[in-house]
């Protein structure tokens, strides 16, 4: 398997993406890595030495999307980009996946562009797994979608559910949408109307509206929201996250008594931070596209860019597009008899 890795995508660039990618090469042996991005920056990061070099192939990119470009100028203007370089591997059918922590927006764009959607489906959908009780589940739309009809949350539905059954092994997921409370007259005309399509559908196992309290519940396995929700809901869940284990730590740093308790508690505490680290869950999939593209968060260290990595080749593995792309056309065949 090769993935086409952006190098110069995200907060840190090469200094991430390539010791991230050598640790994935170390894991798997069947792995192969095209690094894309500027040369002059990627080889010194590199081992002088080492078998790990024979599955690594280097593409020379100069140019780097920033966070701040706009997504139709990077894809009308900026064709040599790192991005672009690396989803159009995919795309000419070279590398099997591509992972970048750039700009999403352009990300997106290119990858629509260069990749196409699968028939029946309007847009990409960002879906990655979050913690929850009892295991993991689903959210999506993360952040690639600002503006959302009640025709593309079902969609996301559909395609969230099918990553649900090839990713996680469930053969019938239950799929909730977010909303502001979980009575059925709740929420936006938007969302009560994606509700009853939803609760239509045969396709999908809906078990109605959940609320943002209960998205780390476990009370489903895959839930929908529009783009700017989704991805509202992440980052605030990633800062309470941060804000807590920093108020931990002060608690304990305040007394005698709370530093001796600490050292006692340090190993749960370890734990349950470790469990509940965003990095561990870095790698978000953007479902829809006849090929797979990984968003790796744009501040991830070498753990998260990792596990993006990892993300990328369970995805290849499961035939993730593939089974995606079947559920909408399954679904179009039986709303069109």
């Amino acid at each position: 398997m090769l993935i086409a890795i952006d190098a110069m995508g995200g907060d840190f660039g090469p200094r991430v993406a390539v010791p991230a990618a050598l640790r994935a090469l170390k894991k798997s042996q069947y792995l192969s890595i095209l690094l894309v991005g500027d040369l002059e920056q990627i080889k010194p990061l590199l081992p002088e030495k080492s078998p790990l070099l024979d599955r690594i192939q280097l593409r020379h990119s100069d140019i780097s999307v920033a966070m701040g470009d706009s997504p139709k100028h990077v894809l009308r203007h900026q064709k040599g980009s790192s991005i672009h370089v690396a989803v159009q591997a995919v795309a000419d059918k070279e590398a099997q996946a591509c992972v970048s922590a750039g700009n999403t927006g352009a990300l997106a764009v290119i990858s629509r562009y260069l990749l196409k959607m699968y028939p029946g489906v309007s847009r990409p959908a960002i879906c990655s797994q979050l913690p929850a009780k009892g295991g993991e589940c689903l959210m999506l739309d993360l952040g690639a979608n600002l503006g959302c009809d009640a025709d593309d949350l079902y969609q996301f539905a559909l395609m969230g559910s099918a990553m649900a059954e090839v990713m996680q092994n469930k053969p019938l997921p239950s799929v909730g949408l977010l909303n502001v409370g979980e009575e059925e007259l709740k929420g936006t005309d938007l969302v009560r109307e994606a509700a009853a399509l939803l609760g239509q559908s045969d396709a999908i196992s809906y078990q109605g509206f959940v609320e943002g309290s209960d998205i780390f519940s476990g009370q489903v396995d895959v839930i929908v929201c529009d783009g700017v929700s989704g991805n509202t809901a992440l980052k605030t869940s990633e800062g309470v996250i941060r804000f807590l284990f920093q108020q931990i730590r002060k608690g304990f740093k305040r007394t005698l008594y709370g530093r001796l308790v600490s050292v006692l508690v340090r190993p749960v505490l370890k734990s349950i931070k470790l469990s509940l680290n965003p990095e561990r869950y870095n790698g978000a999939v953007l479902l829809g596209l006849q090929g797979v593209v990984v968003k790796s968060h744009g501040a991830a260290e070498v753990e998260g860019f990792y596990r993006a990595i990892v993300h990328a080749q369970h995805a290849v593995e499961a035939g993730l597009c593939h089974r995606v792309g079947e559920k909408v056309a399954c679904d179009n065949s039986r709303m069109n008899l």
